[in-house]
């Protein structure tokens, strides 16, 4: 089967295996990539590519700490709303799934009626989000729909908060947010603004190539010992086996009556994207 209704923690999800062995996990809850194991040449899942803490909640009374969480309509606390939005802790609508061109895949959606009442009072625009996972080989595909569904236009921002699984966050180097390559040696929070093309993210054990398009902007970000250990879903010394690089749209943008915006990501060897 292509897509599988499973249980992660408490949480209902989706396990997506494409025929090539590639897979993929996608909570209801926040419509939250949590796992992520490109195929390898046997036809099985490889290793995990996606940091998830060991004390995340997985109950749906909190955000999950790792994977992908879908940020909107605010980026952080740029806004009047909760922090990085409400798409992170509502309960998303499993619109369809299967596989296409060998890849397997799920559309997620949001809207209005799916939102708690302080929630959607909180943020009274009539909206739907759209968000696509597909996996195939070592590849990762997600697209972020979002569409104004009233008769007023409002501003959103939006982001894909990747956690990318590292064996040792300063072995990292990331290149084409900046002129020169960028390492991460202590607590780094850092927003690039129109980032040009592609960044290519060297682990330590290999190169991925991160492309965008939609998404203007770029985040990176790891807490560093002392901001780790503030983190009560954090272990202490968890900060070293992630670097978040997020696709970001951080505007913020106006749509307007009936109009829609895409953000597109995908993942991949460096070499192969």
């Amino acid at each position: 089967m292509n897509a599988t209704t499973i249980q992660f923690g408490q949480l209902p999800a989706l396990q997506l295996r494409a025929p090539d062995g590639a897979e993929a996990t996608i909570t209801l809850y926040g419509a939250h990539l949590v796992s992520w194991k490109p195929a390898t040449t046997t036809g099985a899942p490889g290793p995990e590519r996606l940091f998830l803490s060991s004390l995340s909640a997985l109950d749906g009374k909190r955000a999950i700490r790792g994977g992908v969480p879908v940020i909107f309509p605010q980026f952080a606390e740029r806004g009047s709303g909760t922090r990085h939005g409400f798409a992170r802790t509502a309960t998303w609508r499993v619109r369809d799934s299967g596989e296409r061109d060998g890849a397997a895949f799920a559309v997620l959606a949001l809207a209005p009626a799916d939102l708690a009442p302080d929630a959607a009072a909180a943020w009274p625009h009539p909206f739907e989000l759209q968000l696509r996972v597909a996996v195939q080989g070592a590849c990762l595909w997600m697209t972020l729909d979002v569409r104004n569904t009233g008769t007023a236009a409002f501003p959103f921002a939006a982001a894909l908060h990747t956690y990318h699984l590292v064996e040792d966050v300063e072995a990292v180097r990331i290149d084409g947010v900046q002129r020169e390559t960028l390492a991460i040696v202590d607590k780094l929070d850092q927003v690039f603004e129109g980032v040009p093309g592609a960044i290519v993210f060297d682990n330590g054990a290999d190169r991925l190539q991160l492309e965008q398009a939609g998404f203007a902007d770029a985040v990176v970000w790891n807490p560093g010992a002392a901001d780790a250990a503030a983190l009560a879903d954090m272990e202490d010394e968890e900060y070293r086996r992630f670097v978040c690089i997020e696709p970001a749209l951080l505007g913020p943008q106006v749509l307007e009556p009936g109009g829609s915006w895409r953000g597109e990501y995908k993942v991949g060897p460096a070499s192969a994207v």
